[in-house]
């Protein structure tokens, strides 16, 4: 997909992968308003919601969450804006869990290092007193 999502009235619209980002930093946030609501007040017809609904759950499941697996197939073959919606949802929800999940291993990564530096030095100390 280049740079443009689909409009309410099947148009192209500009600046699709910025609101893609939004949509992901909602899912994320867990706002008070719903990804539906968000999608539906920016535009996005509901067939897209739909698919973009479907993928996302997708996506997580992909990237390891315990969620479900959920494409409808005849849907998705026969209207290109679920399609499009789903493969969206899967791509970009797949990616942010990934990326939470590798944030939070560099984390655990860093304080084990820290932890085992610490041990480090206080047996270096504890030798030199012997």
């Amino acid at each position: 997909m280049n740079d443009q999502s689909i409009g309410s009235k099947g148009r192209a619209r500009p600046g699709g992968w910025r609101c893609a980002a939004v949509i992901v930093s909602v899912l994320l946030l867990g706002g008070c308003q719903s990804t539906r609501e968000w999608m539906q007040a920016e535009g996005y017809p509901p067939v897209f919601i739909d698919g973009f609904e479907a993928g996302c759950s997708s996506g997580r499941q992909a990237a390891g969450a315990l969620d479900s697996f959920r494409k409808d197939v005849p849907r998705y073959l026969q209207q290109p804006e679920y399609a499009q919606g789903w493969d969206d949802g899967f791509r970009q929800c797949q990616a942010a869990l990934e990326s939470a999940i590798e944030l939070k291993l560099r984390n655990n990564d860093k304080r084990d290092s820290d932890w085992r530096e610490h041990v480090d030095q206080a047996m270096a100390k504890a030798l030199r007193r012997s």
